[in-house]
């Protein structure tokens, strides 16, 4: 089965708000094997929606519409639907009864535009809206085909969905299911990873393989279509395996999470404390750790220290180490994470400087990171880094750098407390 969904409401067309509803449709509808090829937004126009239909009649077997069913002048979308049918619009009386009953009991009255909401195309399915004023319904056409209307407000569609439409879906869909699985990756690009991965996407079938680059990292999104949720993951894990054979040593996590939220999850399992010390990146590290929930969990400070008296006075970094060796350096990096570690007390350690331009600094060049890392019973960690971009790009992928070297030794199990 080929659906098509359509977002109805010149708010969406303006960006006055997002589609989440068809993001939230498309989730549901994998999750029972139907495939949705197509999305489409039109404004609360009738000519503009009937075009729609018509498209969306000649490429799908199912559409679903979104929005328009509530009860002013350009909420069109039952009527437009109803003369495309070629069908009546009637009064559902349960919605009609239900519809009273509200008014009654909040002591206003039932305006007529109101009672529009209750109007359902002639001989369909109803489905009831216990969280709003207006049903949805289905109906299916002479030609097998069936178009769905459901109410636009997230907090009414999803569980009409989920408790009136899902149900009457699932028998058409056999019994299907579309499963997902994203894989994130870090500190390589979309060509080398496409490159490196050439053969898996020359010959994938199901599961499918999709490259997307975002926010300097990629992601592949794997989907497997299959009526067995057991044979479904089998087939994810063997592609995942033999991807992770390729490029193992950029991934670092699945689907919605993140370098930061990676990070605190291990410094978590370990009951580790960090502290923070920085100078180029002047509180990203920090505040990037900071957003995940529970971060007060492992996050005990940081320390901004931009001069050389800050480096000195707050973190202890010698003179003799600034003046000798600067502060971008190793050894200016490596006295930052000792002494931020000594301030707080932390079990992990992290400091960050450099220069992010737009012009070099005591002679080194724009883009030049030093990260030192300081783990329980371990020598001081200190790389070298090269960061092309702008100066907000570099400060933003340095962080990204630390996290995920940070990742990568709190993975192999370095430092014991």
């Amino acid at each position: 089965m080929k659906a098509e969904i359509i977002a109805v409401g010149s708010e969406l067309l303006l960006g006055q708000i997002a589609n989440t509803n068809g993001q939230f449709l498309s989730q549901q509808l994998a999750c029972i094997g139907i495939d949705v090829h197509f999305h489409t937004v039109v404004g609360d126009n009738e000519h503009r929606l009937q075009s729609a239909l018509v498209i969306a009649d000649s490429r799908a077997d199912l559409f679903i519409l979104t929005g328009g069913l509530g009860p002013t002048k350009d909420d069109l979308t039952k009527e437009v639907v109803a003369h495309f049918c070629k069908r009546p619009l009637v009064y559902d009386l349960k919605s009609v009864r239900a519809m009273e009953d509200y008014f009654s009991s909040s002591g206003h009255p039932m305006t007529e535009n109101n009672r529009k909401q209750a109007l359902v195309i002639a001989q369909s399915t109803v489905l009831q809206n216990k969280h709003g004023l207006a049903p949805g319904m289905m109906y299916t056409r002479e030609n097998g085909k069936m178009i769905v209307l459901l109410p636009g407000p997230p907090k009414e569609m999803k569980p009409m969905v989920l408790n009136e439409l899902l149900p009457l879906l699932q028998g058409s869909s056999k019994q299907m299911m579309i499963k997902s699985r994203v894989l994130r990756f870090f500190g390589i690009g979309e060509a080398t990873i496409a490159a490196k991965l050439d053969s898996l996407l020359q010959t994938q079938t199901n599961p499918t393989i999709a490259p997307l680059a975002n926010n300097d990292e990629v992601t592949l999104r794997l989907t497997v279509k299959h009526a067995d949720p057991i044979e479904a993951d089998r087939r994810l894990d063997e592609v995942e395996e033999a991807i992770c054979s390729q490029v193992g040593n950029y991934f670092y996590g699945y689907d919605d999470t993140s370098l930061a939220k990676e990070v605190y999850l291990r410094l978590k399992m370990r009951d580790w404390t960090i502290a923070v010390a920085e100078s180029l990146t002047a509180g990203l590290f920090t505040s990037e750790l900071a957003t995940i929930s529970g971060a007060s969990r492992v996050l005990v400070g940081g320390v901004t220290a931009y001069s050389f008296s800050a480096k000195k006075s707050i973190l202890g970094v010698s003179a003799r180490t600034l003046t000798d060796e600067g502060m971008i350096s190793e050894a200016c990096a490596h006295e930052m994470a000792l002494g931020v570690q000594a301030l707080y007390q932390s079990d992990v350690a992290i400091a960050l400087t450099g220069v992010a331009g737009p012009e070099e600094m005591e002679g080194q060049a724009v883009g030049t990171v030093w990260l030192a890392m300081k783990l329980p019973d371990s020598q001081m960690i200190t790389k070298r880094l090269m960061i092309n971009g702008h100066r907000q790009t570099i400060r933003a992928r340095a962080v990204k750098y630390s996290l995920f070297y940070l990742l990568e030794h709190l993975k192999r199990g370095i430092g014991t407390k």
